[in-house]
């Protein structure tokens, strides 16, 4: 009799067979993938023994019998001859508008705007951030299954904790059209903290400070026997090493009388090379000489250390001012961190482990290599997801960046989700109709700090149809927001007496600006003595226009109960109302609110009792 075989849940249907399955860090200046080998998690090298893939594309002219473009360390050493053509950094343009990249001039190539979406003007074509980063990503992939000798099941692809839904939608996209079947979306930090956590069985308050080479984040996590709980997260998505370099670049130029604004795309790439070589001989050295040729003629400079840290100090100083307002998000005192993770290349660079072991009074933890730590650590997680382990899935806790909730009547917010709020989620809340007969209701869903939809940014709107036509405020509809283990959100309504609902997965075209970030949770401090002010009028005007309206529909359906002075005085209240209304004085308003509805009693008393009266018209006490 033949056997069955039975897995365990969350297992390979074949205990004995191994899904492929990798992390894969999509980097702004280079990517890596990683798998768990043998029970290690370790980076995959290319054919010629290298892990590291720098993030360029260099795409070819169709009409001089180009093969198509170029990848990785090929299109990097191309940057300086072809900078027009040669895309680097492309993770800075995903999920973003033209207008929210910052430096975007700077960049040796064109950056145009189409449908509100960053693209980048190429020899073949425009081509998107996400088809850039679908290049890289295909290459990693044929990496993996030429490392296998096998198809590659799925990846766990790592982002910016400040990444918001349309950079980690976009993100996505990418992959898909690499072909990759994405098991999660999981931020950077929260990756290293798996790598580091599972590697030295670490326990206790962490922070991870994390400098690419175009993003930072920073992030206090909490981690306990297996969970990884994100207690707040902060940083700059469009802040990195490449930053550095261009400050470096600009020094350079000005100590020698120059324009740090140079026009030729050529130069412009050689000076960033440049300083990148001379940036990263510094973290050895005490000193480097940079040497390039500019304006026809060439720049030589020496370069100390005491000189580098100068000119980028205000880059240094912004991830600090970052990492101060985490612990406050955290609730938290430095003294409570336990260890501090460094990620990322850039933090290779003296000055900044300098920095932030004096700012914790501890050195940082830097025992694993910080280009590789990210992709191990989403090695290990994707290897948990397609069932390779017998532990089944690590438990996760990233948390969203901004508040996320609906507007309701008057232009207010009503937050459904607070930032900082743990991942995967779901909040539901109920709304009601405004109006009498009201068969339809208009969701608007934003995200931000502030009281007021005019200060939040729209992230979508859908409408819900089909209501049952029933009075004002009878209506029961229960909103529901969900945000998935990707960060991604998608919000449903649902009536709750008729059944009729409506859904929306929320894809904005584009994403926030760093500047917009900050300045939504500065004026959400700033500002609050203000929005309270602001939210008080506009509820009360709401209040008041709701009274004015019901008292309005009851006149009109029994105002034979009242003599003609009851009915001149409620008029004569209504109008004050309406002149308070007006107003932007909150308490004359509420004041006037209250005089109408006392005014108002008598009257409601009379209609209660004829409706009463109507209901028992003509049955027997019996049937009562």
């Amino acid at each position: 009799m033949a056997l069955l075989q039975i897995s365990e849940p969350g297992q390979s249907l074949d205990p004995h067979q191994r899904r492929v399955a990798v992390g894969i860090d999509l980097g702004t200046t280079h990517s890596l993938v990683a798998s768990v080998r043998h029970g290690v998690a370790e980076c995959l090298p290319a054919a010629d023994g290298r892990v590291i893939l720098p993030s360029v594309v260099r795409y070819l002219d169709p009409a001089q019998g180009g093969a198509g473009r170029q990848i990785g360390h090929e299109a990097q050493a191309a940057q300086v001859q072809d900078p027009a053509n040669t895309v680097s950094s492309v993770k800075r343009l995903m999920g973003r508008s033209r207008a929210q990249v910052s430096d975007v001039d700077r960049l040796p190539y064109t950056v145009l705007d189409r449908d509100g979406m960053a693209v980048v003007q190429t020899v073949a074509g425009t081509k998107t951030p996400m088809e850039v980063s679908a290049e890289i990503l295909a290459t990693l992939r044929y990496r993996a299954e030429d490392s296998f000798d096998d198809d590659l099941y799925g990846a766990v692809i790592t982002v910016p904790a400040y990444f918001d839904d349309a950079q980690r939608q976009a993100t996505k996209d990418a992959a898909q059209l690499a072909g990759i079947n994405v098991l999660r979306l999981i931020n950077e930090p929260t990756a290293a903290a798996i790598a580091y956590g599972l590697d030295n069985a670490a326990e206790g308050i962490y922070a991870i400070y994390d400098l690419g080479g175009g993003t930072f984040d920073i992030s206090i996590l909490q981690l306990t026997r297996g969970v990884f709980e994100v207690m707040a997260t902060g940083g700059d998505s469009a802040l990195g090493g490449d930053d550095y370099d261009q400050a470096l670049a600009a020094w350079v130029l000005r100590q020698q009388g120059l324009d740090p604004a140079v026009p030729d795309a050529s130069e412009r790439a050689a000076l960033q090379a440049e300083a990148r070589r001379v940036k990263e001989a510094l973290s050895n050295a005490p000193a480097e000489n940079f040497r390039v040729a500019v304006a026809g003629r060439t720049v030589a400079q020496a370069v100390t250390q005491a000189d580098f840290e100068a000119c980028t100090a205000a880059l240094t100083a912004r991830t600090m001012a970052a990492v101060r307002k985490v612990l406050r998000d955290a609730g938290i005192g430095r003294e409570e961190v336990q260890g501090v993770v460094m990620v990322g290349g850039s933090t290779r660079m003296p000055v900044i482990r300098r920095t932030v072991g004096e700012f914790f009074g501890r050195e940082p933890l830097v025992n694993l290599n910080p280009d590789e730590v990210v992709a191990l650590g989403a090695a290990i997680q994707a290897n948990a997801l397609a069932g390779n382990t017998r532990d089944g899935d690590l438990l996760l806790l990233d948390v969203i960046p901004l508040s996320l909730g609906l507007e309701t009547m008057g232009g207010l917010v009503e937050r459904i989700v607070p930032r900082n709020s743990a991942i995967p989620t779901a909040r539901a809340q109920d709304f009601t109709t405004y109006q009498d007969g009201q068969t339809a209701l208009a969701l608007h869903v934003v995200q931000g700090e502030r009281d007021l939809v005019a200060d939040c940014r729209s992230l979508a709107r859908f409408e819900l149809r089909g209501i049952p036509p029933m009075v004002a405020g009878a209506a029961r509809i229960r909103v529901t927001f969900t945000v998935d283990a990707d960060g991604l959100l998608s919000v449903s309504a649902r009536e709750l007496t008729s059944g009729v609902e409506a859904a929306v997965d929320v894809k904005p075209a584009y994403g926030l600006s760093d500047e917009q970030i900050a300045a939504m949770l500065q004026d959400s401090f700033a500002t609050a003595q203000q929005d309270i002010r602001a939210r008080a009028l506009v509820e009360a005007r709401v209040d008041a226009e709701r009274m004015i309206s019901a008292t309005r529909t009851a006149l009109t359906a029994d105002a034979d109960l009242l003599s003609g002075d009851e009915r001149e005085h409620i008029e004569a209240l209504m109008a004050e109302l309406a002149t308070a209304a007006a107003s932007d004085d909150a308490a004359a308003i509420e004041a006037a609110t209250q005089a109408l509805a006392k005014g108002t009693e008598a009257f409601a008393a009379l209609r209660m009792n004829r409706g009463i009266q109507q209901a028992l018209a003509g049955k027997k006490v019996e049937e009562v």
